[in-house]
């Protein structure tokens, strides 16, 4: 046991420090999550406020500060609390020779880096939209989910308003997504994870974007709005499941987007009884005969 105790210390102690050093910009600018979450917020919500595609909607919206604080919440307290528990994990799966490379489906080792970051963005996206259909479709979990739902005027910062709860199941499956992609060093993740982040905040802005053509490939401001919608289309518990890619709506046949207005009613039944604040939201899922 003292191994995995000393690794659950390492892991912890050493995302605390990697943190402050991106605060106090002691790591390479290109891997400061830190900051690239703080300018990418910072552009995002400038075009929110030069190109508001919901004009009554105030810049500083209703919520705007508990979802801001969620970003860091969710981003780095909670990933400094839960990577010491990760690491304990890979440590034991190594006991077992469970390694990144026996998983391994296909070997990308030889391609160039260019084509190894697609592939890792693809089939990480992939397993974020199915994690998310299953968020929606069982009970159990839609509670937790409710969180992101709860959002009853979308920006940029909604994109990271969720349950802590979603992490522990986001985690280990994108994980294992990247275990199937045998000799892909993520050295350059960075760039991956970048793109997500804008991605997802442009997502959830307050401005009107589709893409064109490439609206079929790239999720979108409008189609997401209404994967938010209070109303769903009769015998759906969700649709536009999308995270960064559409793609796999429009494959499995979830994409709904009858209009593009901006001006539908989000949230969920009920959502006037949820919780307002953080603690209430983050205790929710836990206690008996909600739903």
């Amino acid at each position: 046991m003292g191994k995995y105790f000393d690794a659950f210390v390492g892991a912890f102690t050493g995302t605390i420090d990697w943190t402050w050093k991106s605060i106090i910009f002691q790591v390479p600018w290109y891997t400061n999550y830190f900051w690239g979450l703080v300018v990418i917020s910072l552009v995002v919500w400038g075009l929110e406020i030069a190109f508001p595609w919901r004009k009554e909607q105030s810049i500083i919206r209703k919520d705007f500060w508990l979802d801001g604080f969620y970003m860091f919440f969710n981003f780095f307290i909670f990933s400094i609390v839960i990577s010491g528990v990760y690491t304990s994990l890979e440590l034991l799966f190594g006991e077992f020779n469970i390694t990144m490379k026996s998983l391994a489906i296909v070997d990308i080792s030889s391609w160039p880096m260019a084509a190894q970051l697609i592939a890792f963005f693809i089939v990480l996206d992939f397993v974020q939209w199915f994690t998310h259909v299953l968020l929606h479709k069982y009970p159990f979990l839609w509670k937790f989910h409710k969180v992101h739902h709860s959002v009853k005027e979308m920006g940029f910062a909604a994109h990271l308003r969720y349950h802590w709860m979603e992490n522990i199941l986001y985690k280990p499956l994108k994980t294992f997504g990247v275990m199937i992609l045998g000799g892909f060093e993520p050295q350059q993740a960075y760039i991956v994870h970048f793109t997500a982040i804008t991605i997802g905040h442009l997502n959830h802005a307050n401005i009107k974007i589709t893409w064109g053509p490439l609206k079929y490939i790239f999720n979108n401001p409008v189609m997401h709005l209404y994967h938010h919608a209070y109303l769903l289309p009769k015998g759906k518990y969700g649709v536009n499941y999308g995270i960064s890619l559409s793609l796999w709506d429009y494959i499995f046949k979830t994409d709904y987007i009858p209009e593009d207005s901006g001006k539908i009613e989000i949230g969920f039944k009920g959502d006037d009884q949820f919780p307002k604040d953080f603690i209430g939201q983050n205790t929710y899922g836990f206690k008996k005969g909600q739903r």
